[in-house]
């Protein structure tokens, strides 16, 4: 299932990059939908990660997203990773599909790395 949500890029965060090959890069977007702004933290993956550097602090956004939960180590993590990233006006910033990615199930995860 995809979300969707509405706001203002505040942070974004340098690109990660681990020794299984794996990246990703985090953006914070603040949403003002409710009583109180939020601050809320995205993910880009993989070929993903491109969508972040189109983005710059201060632009009105609308990102879709998946949340996704893992348990590591017996303790459970969320994370909102984005798929689509859309500027204020409407237009869309070259964001691939407009579907959500399938999971998948061959990609190799190092055991000694946190799975966010």
């Amino acid at each position: 299932m995809s979300y969707e949500l509405k706001g203002t890029v505040k942070e974004i965060f340098e690109e990660q990059t681990f020794n299984s090959g794996f990246n990703k890069r985090a953006f914070v977007v603040t949403s003002e939908a409710d009583k109180y702004p939020q601050d809320i933290q995205f993910e880009c993956l993989k070929e993903r990660v491109e969508l972040v550097g189109k983005l710059s602090k201060g632009d009105k956004v609308t990102v879709s997203f998946d949340v996704n939960g893992r348990e590591w180590n017996g303790k459970y993590f969320v994370n909102l990773v984005a798929w689509k990233i859309e500027a204020g006006n409407g237009s869309s910033a070259p964001a691939g599909d407009d579907e959500p990615p399938l999971p998948d199930p061959d990609e190799d995860f190092d055991a000694d790395e946190p799975p966010f």
